[in-house]
């Protein structure tokens, strides 16, 4: 790797607030969305299903390229493909603020995961190229907290946005940070690369893309279509066909893109399947609670943001806790205990009920931040700890692909689950069967109806049979997570494993932000 004498510069640290302006962007588009979906639920008139591909096409296509993205940065330039990353962004964001349809919407954020597997990776690994030893932890922990502060930034920015402008202010809002990135890496950032990594395996990206893009529409199609509609059974064997084809493909590649040898590392297998697990619940989460706060409680979208603080604040001050409490109990006890109280708080709030409050659900919401706190950061801190110096930028790609993975099933599979229980229980007797239709599209839909119709009892009725698909979706959370802590309990290796890679390598480093 090309390294660069700018150590000494002191516009490095004018370079630094490039990436973290880039990755603060990132971190909050991440949540923004899903303050922002019942609103474009309304206006766009977009189904339960289509709001899961509007999040899910960012996550899969991030999930797909970010292990490509990041070798293409080594070959021909980091500099050069973060900038292509972030004029990616750009772009998609333009294309999602001016979109009046929800198609479009849906491939403005597809577009922006090309951007977004670009950012990510290279945005830490031009680091190195900037800063010496003695500072890199510095820029490391700031770049960090910049990504990390964008998850509770994102529903507070996007609920203001959501208040005084349209909708898609919410993409808007990207547009000037990703240009500022674009300028301040053109003009502060030097150029590296690695031509010596290993070569971009097309086929094993377009296997990775389309098996999981296969299996997350099936899962989204089926609650409308049935299980065992063809479409959904085709799509789910050609899901699994696919999937097998790439690992059998990148088990026989002597340089893999995917590095499949590394499950065999239990320490980093075991970790990571929780640390997935965990984003599958805490994706499917952030996917159901905002329609609960705005539909059926009666918050606007900047109240609905503010909401959903107690379990980002919980989330923050655990990650940040958890250092000492692994010194002190080990990483196998904190990750089981952290998943039991993400247990709880799940059981707890599948108590919910119309009548409940936002108190209640400020309760258990900051219990499960606590929860993912003190499960998901020694987890991932873990996996990487048991593996060589020499593998760890290729274990956290593969971290950090299974984690988006994770992420996307969650929404779909939990999106799914909601969408069901709520079209089963909603009552729309009396109504015209093409209205009656479209309120079971949604909550936000079925309250269109009902204020058109001013029917009090669909209203009533739409209200009530969210919760309990809600409930059921946290009950599934919370059987899940217990599940993983006895996993976790009985097969993490004991004792802190001694980290054998260094704590300021960019691929390392690259999951601690993005918990």
């Amino acid at each position: 790797m090309v390294t660069s004498t700018s150590t000494l510069d002191p516009r490095r640290w004018w370079a630094l607030g490039a990436l973290v302006a880039s990755m603060l962007t990132l971190g909050f588009d991440m949540t923004i969305l899903n303050v922002a979906l019942p609103t474009m639920a309304g206006e766009l008139g977009a189904t339960t299903g289509q709001q899961q591909w509007m999040a899910d096409a960012y996550v899969v296509v991030f999930a797909a390229l970010m292990l490509p993205a990041g070798l293409l940065g080594d070959r021909f330039g980091r500099r050069r493909m973060l900038i292509a990353g972030l004029g990616v962004f750009l772009v998609g964001s333009l294309v999602g603020a001016l979109a009046g349809d929800v198609n479009w919407v849906i491939a403005a954020r597809a577009f922006m995961g090309i951007g977004g597997a670009l950012i990510t990776p290279l945005a830490l690994s031009v680091l190195p190229s900037l800063f010496g030893p003695d500072e890199r932890t510095k820029a490391v922990g700031i770049i960090s907290a910049a990504s990390a502060l964008g998850l509770p930034l994102g529903p507070i920015i996007g609920g203001w946005l959501l208040n005084h402008f349209w909708w898609g202010s919410v993409f808007l809002v990207n547009v000037p940070m990703a240009a500022i990135g674009i300028a301040a890496c053109v003009f502060l950032l030097p150029e590296t690369s690695d031509p010596a990594s290993p070569r971009v395996d097309a086929l094993s990206t377009a296997l990775t893309a389309t098996g999981l893009g296969a299996l997350i529409y099936a899962i989204i199609e089926a609650p409308d279509r049935g299980w065992g509609d063809p479409l959904v059974l085709v799509m789910s064997a050609a899901a699994v066909v696919l999937i097998a084809a790439l690992v059998l493909r990148e088990r026989r590649a002597e340089r893999p893109m995917l590095d499949m040898t590394l499950l065999a590392h239990r320490g980093f297998l075991f970790n990571t399947l929780a640390a997935t697990l965990v984003m599958f619940v805490l994706s499917g989460l952030l996917f159901v609670l905002p329609q609960y706060l705005q539909a059926v409680l009666g918050h606007d979208a900047f109240g609905t943001g503010l909401r959903l603080l107690p379990m980002m604040g919980g989330l923050m001050v655990a990650a940040r806790g958890a250092g000492p409490v692994v010194a002190r109990f080990g990483p196998r006890a904190t990750v089981s205990a952290g998943l039991v109280v993400l247990a709880f708080a799940a059981l707890l709030g599948s108590r919910t009920t119309v009548g409940s409050g936002y108190g209640f659900t400020a309760l258990w919401l900051s219990i499960t931040g606590f929860g993912f706190g003190f499960s998901v950061v020694p987890a991932m801190d873990g996996a990487l700890g048991t593996l060589p110096r020499d593998r760890a930028g290729s274990g956290s790609g593969l971290l950090m692909t299974l984690r988006q993975v994770g992420a996307a099933i969650g929404i779909a599979l939990l999106g799914s689950l909601l969408s069901g229980i709520f079209r089963d229980r909603l009552d729309v007797t009396g109504l015209p069967a093409q209205a009656a239709d479209t309120a079971g599209d949604s909550v936000v839909a079925a309250h269109i109806v009902a204020e058109k119709a001013h029917s009090a009892h669909l209203a009533a009725s739409a209200n009530s049979a969210y919760v309990h698909g809600m409930s059921v979706v946290l009950l599934v959370c919370g059987v899940a997570a217990l599940v993983s802590a006895l996993l976790a309990a009985a097969l993490l290796p004991r004792g802190t494993a001694e980290r054998q890679a260094d704590s300021t390598e960019p691929g390392l480093v690259a999951t601690a932000e993005d918990a």
